[in-house]
C-alpha cells in the first residue's frame, strides 16, 4: 500500500508523528489516511494556519450523517493523538478532551448457539466453485472452522502462510498480529485433519510464503471478500443479521465462551487454564481474557458460581471493559 502524501499545513509534522509511532511498535496503518484527509481538509479552510485551533478541530471531527459512533470515535481519536505531538514540539494545539465525543452502546457480540453453528458450517460447506478465485469453494469450509476451533482474529487466519501451518504437529504460527505480538497455536485434532486434506488439494507444490488461504491472484483474502461471503452463509443457514452483527469476530467469541463453559462443567481448574489462554488468544492483559469470563457468566448463568469462585473479583468489574478489536 503506496504512502499517504499529506497536504496542509502541518504535512511535514503529520510525516514525522507517523514516522514516530512506527518506530516505537504502533503498526499505523489506516491512521495515516484519517491525517491525509484532515490535512487536505485543513489545507482548504486553514491554510496559513500556525496553530492548530479548537475550531479546525472540532470542525473537522465533527460527526458525519451516516457514520457509526466508533468509527466517529476512532477518527477524532487519531487527530487527539496528533494534538498532543504537535503540543510536544511547542506548536500550539486544542486537544481534544479525552471522551469529548460519545463513544456509543457497547457492541454485544453474538453467541452462536450449537444449532446455529451446525447450519452456518453446512453452508460454508455448499460453497460453489468461483472461476475468479478457484479455490473459493475449498478454503471457505476451512477458513471459517479455523477461527472457531482456535479462536483466531480474522486477519490471523487471512494472512497466515504455506510455512506458518505445520500440519505434521498441528501448530500454526501466528506473526506480528495484533500489537506485534507473534504466537504458536495448536490446532485440535480434527481441524488438522481437514487441513491436511485442503492442502492437498491447494497446496501440492506451493513455496512456504504462498497465502494458505489464497484469494484473487494469488493474494490473500480482503476482509470485504470474508465479511460478503460470511453474509452469505448467514443468509443462507437463516441466521438473522442487522446492521450491528453478527460479525465475523463473534466465532473469536464462540470459542472463547464454550472452551470456558467446558471447562467450568467439566471442573477443570480455571486459575491454572485462563492464563494459558491468554498466551493462546495473543492478550496483552489479564483483563482481555477476563472479558469472556463475564460473557460466559452471563450466557451460562449456571456455571456462574464456579467462575466467580476462581475470579469473584473480576466478573463484577467487567461493565467498563470494551471488547478487543481486530
Amino acid at each position: 500500500m503506496a504512502e499517504p502524501i499529506f497536504t496542509g499545513p502541518f504535512k511535514k509534522e503529520m510525516q514525522d508523528f507517523i514516522t514516530i509511532k512506527r518506530s516505537i511498535g504502533y503498526k499505523y496503518n489506516t491512521e495515516p489516511g484519517i491525517l491525509k484527509r484532515f490535512g487536505a481538509y485543513l489545507a482548504v479552510e486553514y491554510p496559513k494556519a500556525e496553530i492548530l485551533s479548537k475550531e479546525a478541530v472540532t470542525g473537522w471531527c465533527s460527526r458525519t450523517m451516516h457514520e457509526t459512533a466508533a468509527n466517529h470515535c476512532s477518527r477524532a481519536c487519531v487527530i487527539r493523538q496528533f494534538s498532543k505531538y504537535l503540543d510536544s514540539i511547542n506548536i500550539h494545539a486544542w486537544i481534544l478532551p479525552k471522551n469529548y465525543y460519545p463513544s456509543g452502546q457497547q457492541y454485544v457480540p453474538h453467541i452462536y448457539s450449537p444449532d446455529e453453528l451446525r447450519r452456518f458450517f453446512e453452508e460454508t460447506d455448499k460453497c460453489c466453485y468461483c472461476s475468479e478465485v478457484p479455490y473459493r469453494h475449498l478454503v471457505m469450509p476451512e477458513f471459517f472452522r479455523l477461527l472457531f476451533s482456535c479462536g483466531l482474529r480474522c486477519s490471523e487466519a487471512r494472512l497466515l502462510t504455506a510455512g506458518d501451518v505445520d500440519l505434521d504437529h498441528g501448530v500454526l504460527t501466528i506473526r506480528d498480529s495484533k500489537n506485534h505480538n507473534s504466537r504458536l497455536v495448536p490446532m485440535p485434532v480434527s481441524m488438522m485433519c481437514r487441513l491436511r486434506e485442503y492442502a492437498v488439494l491447494v497446496h501440492p507444490f506451493s513455496k512456504p510464503e504462498a497465502f494458505f488461504f489464497p484469494g484473487c491472484g494469488e493474494k490473500p483474502m480482503t476482509l470485504g471478500n470474508v465479511y460478503k461471503n460470511f453474509r452469505r452463509f448467514l443468509w443462507k443457514a437463516g441466521i438473522s443479521h442487522t446492521g450491528d452483527g453478527p460479525r465475523v469476530h463473534d466465532l473469536r467469541h464462540a470459542y472463547c465462551i464454550y472452551r470456558l463453559k467446558d471447562w467450568a462443567e467439566q471442573g477443570r481448574d480455571l486459575m491454572v487454564l485462563i492464563p494459558m489462554m491468554r498466551t493462546y488468544l495473543g492478550h496483552q492483559t489479564f483483563n482481555e481474557t477476563a472479558y469472556y469470563l463475564r460473557w460466559t457468566a452471563d450466557v451460562f448463568p449456571d456455571i456462574r458460581m464456579k467462575l466467580e469462585k476462581c475470579y469473584e473479583d473480576i466478573i463484577p468489574q467487567m461493565e467498563d471493559i470494551s471488547y478487543e478489536a481486530d
